[in-house]
């Protein structure tokens, strides 16, 4: 009997032990320096811009006109930010663009929101074609509307208290209507496709406990809306914010113009400093930089909604 068992193993042949599996983790994985280059280089390209106009804004404009404005400076110092600041006036139009940005985004948000609602929560009849409705009015170019819109807020009447005109033509009101009806669209078509995620077993469970459409609305659904509004709210300060064209239509009264408008104050009739522009230039980035790094966290997982389940 042990003969007959060591014959039976002797003949089976010997197998090789298997090669213990490889981390994930220890895979190679190709591409993934090209792609940290590439990711690198475009960076690059954005920033190099704003970094080369930091530098410019810092040295004296005799220096860069000698040696150019990639040389090695010989004298840095914030003179042309103290300058821009006093010369363009620039206290009075950040005032103005505060007044048209801040109401514009706050109202956007909060009417894009209840339209969103309505649509994707609601079941409205026919919410799908109101929802294209909102997103078609985003392809409409800005420009075929101005001689209607011209015409049209010279003719609506403003108490004076209101506007210093007694139309809604050369006040904040013109500016900030036309903002939140081009930016609408948007921010339906973004806050709906959000709502849409969300439980409906939250909702459903609010019922239940009697909860009317405004506590469904107001105290469970925009809540959870969060990350969602916070990256609108930065995008959209930031492009109210930039605007030049409405305000410059719109409005008649220099002193009411936006913050886009002081740079112009900056240039000369015969010379241009472009190191003074520089510096005015980043004195008006500045509160859109501060903005995005207040909302940065909110923004960051607005943007990552939906990358992953669970």
């Amino acid at each position: 009997m042990t003969a007959d068992i060591r014959t039976t193993a002797s003949t089976v042949p010997h197998r090789r032990a298997a090669a213990p599996a490889r981390s994930p983790k220890s895979r190679p994985r190709r591409g993934r320096w090209g792609v940290h280059i590439f990711l690198t280089a475009v960076s690059l390209a954005f920033i190099a811009p704003l970094l080369l106009a930091v530098y410019a804004s810092l040295r004296p404009y005799e220096d860069t006109a000698q040696h150019g404005y990639l040389s090695w400076p010989k004298h840095l110092s914030f003179d042309y930010y103290r300058r821009a600041y006093t010369e363009s006036g620039m206290g009075k139009y950040f005032t103005n663009t505060l007044l048209i940005a801040v109401p514009a985004v706050i109202v956007t948000l909060f009417l894009a929101a209840f339209v969103a609602f309505a649509v994707s929560r609601l079941k409205l009849r026919g919410g799908i074609v109101l929802l294209m409705f909102f997103t078609a009015g985003n392809l409409l170019p800005q420009q075929v509307l101005v001689t209607p819109l011209y015409v049209l807020f010279n003719k609506i009447p403003l108490p004076w208290w209101m506007s210093d005109s007694l139309t809604m033509y050369d006040s904040y009101w013109a500016v900030i209507v036309v903002n939140i009806g081009f930016q609408m669209g948007f921010c339906v078509f973004v806050l709906a496709n959000f709502m849409r995620t969300l439980p409906q077993e939250i909702l459903e469970a609010a019922i239940v406990d009697g909860a009317g459409v405004w506590t469904q609305f107001w105290r469970i659904t925009l809540p959870l809306c969060r990350p969602a509004l916070a990256a609108l709210a930065t995008l959209e300060f930031t492009w109210i914010y930039n605007d030049f064209l409405w305000a410059l239509i719109f409005i008649s009264n220099p002193d009411k113009l936006p913050i886009t408008s002081s740079l112009n104050n900056l240039r000369g009739q015969f010379f241009t400093d472009y190191n003074l522009l520089a510096a005015g230039s980043v004195l008006v980035a500045l509160p859109t930089i501060l903005v995005f790094l207040l909302l940065q966290r909110h923004f960051i997982a607005g943007l990552t909604l939906g990358s992953t389940k669970g």
